[in-house]
């Protein structure tokens, strides 16, 4: 087990929504001193160039991949190009100075994107190449999913100690509200509230509303990563979730009941529901690094529901 407390810890991402997290626990629940984490922001070191990478590397112990461009389906649609370049530069340079400087361990962030669109469910890490991700996401899921191939390589060249993990889409507290690029939760509560403020009697929900998908609590997802960080020593990828499954038409029904929102929501089929199912197997999480999610799905919207209604 590695003991973070005295490490020199690169977060890449830090001041994102994740990210925040992931500090916050560091420095309150693991002690970590707060002149050992370096936390770059894209205006400070952009992590498309190499000589940035190579300052961002520099003298560290830890390097903690978060950064990515990303986005629900609409973003995905609009910006493929750009999410495959951007996803695949940052991660495949950043790893590549990490073994050239001696870094002690990598950890990597991939998504659930990287899946094939008909994974049996729940969603094993088996079965993981057995198929083409669903096409809105593809190209920044195999972009993400290629810190895979390079750690399994690298480990394999080079003796590289860098693990892959693979997140369900997070949700909580300081969530991505721009409706240009939210996930399904953070959408679906900035559409109901301003329905609610501006006295409409329905919102428009993407799809069909028959989509399943499962959701991890942001504060569940920090401490997932920080376990693995200091226990997991494999490059064997690790699904990091919970056990929810839950339909877009259930999930839109529980928000409207716990925003009081009487109205209606109206599916627009034109629109695509992305992967037709999305729950993840966890167990491997657990007996490798112990974790497990711990947050109440309902309670966990509720926190997050409350967050926008007062920062709003």
């Amino acid at each position: 087990m590695i003991n973070l407390k005295d490490k020199k810890i690169l977060i890449t991402g830090a001041g994102g929504f994740l990210g925040k997290r992931l500090v916050a626990n560091l420095l309150e629940k693991r002690k970590v001193l707060e002149k050992n984490l370096f936390l770059p922001s894209i205006e400070e070191l952009d992590l498309r160039k190499w000589e940035d990478c190579v300052k961002a590397v520099k003298g560290k112990n830890i390097v903690i991949h978060l950064a990515a461009k990303v986005g629900g389906i609409g973003f995905n649609k609009a910006k493929p190009g750009e999410l495959f370049y951007d996803n695949i530069i940052m991660g495949a340079q950043l790893m590549e100075v990490a073994r050239q400087e001696g870094v002690e361990k990598f950890v990597a962030l991939g998504t659930v994107c990287a899946y094939p669109k008909f994974t049996p469910v729940p969603f094993k890490e088996k079965n993981l190449w057995n198929g083409y991700p669903e096409e809105t996401n593809a190209p920044y899921g195999l972009a993400k999913k290629m810190l895979l191939v390079q750690s399994l390589a690298y480990r394999a060249q080079y003796g590289f100690n860098s693990v892959f993990l693979l997140p369900l889409n997070m949700y909580g507290p300081g969530d991505n509200f721009n409706p240009e690029s939210s996930h399904v939760i953070a959408a679906l509560i900035r559409k109901i509230y301003e329905a609610k403020r501006d006295g409409k009697k329905y919102i428009e929900a993407w799809g069909t509303g028959k989509a399943t998908r499962g959701f991890l609590y942001v504060e569940d997802a920090a401490e997932g990563i920080i376990l693995a960080t200091e226990k997991y020593e494999k490059s064997e990828p690790v699904n990091l979730g919970s056990d929810l499954e839950i339909s877009i038409k259930d999930l839109a029904d529980l928000i409207c009941r716990l925003m009081n929102f009487k109205g209606k929501i109206k599916w627009d089929k034109t629109k695509p529901d992305g992967q037709p199912r999305r729950s993840l197997d966890t167990s491997l999480a657990k007996k490798e690094f112990g974790f497990l999610a711990k947050t109440n799905f309902k309670a966990g919207l509720k926190n997050t529901i409350e967050w926008y209604e007062k920062n709003v």
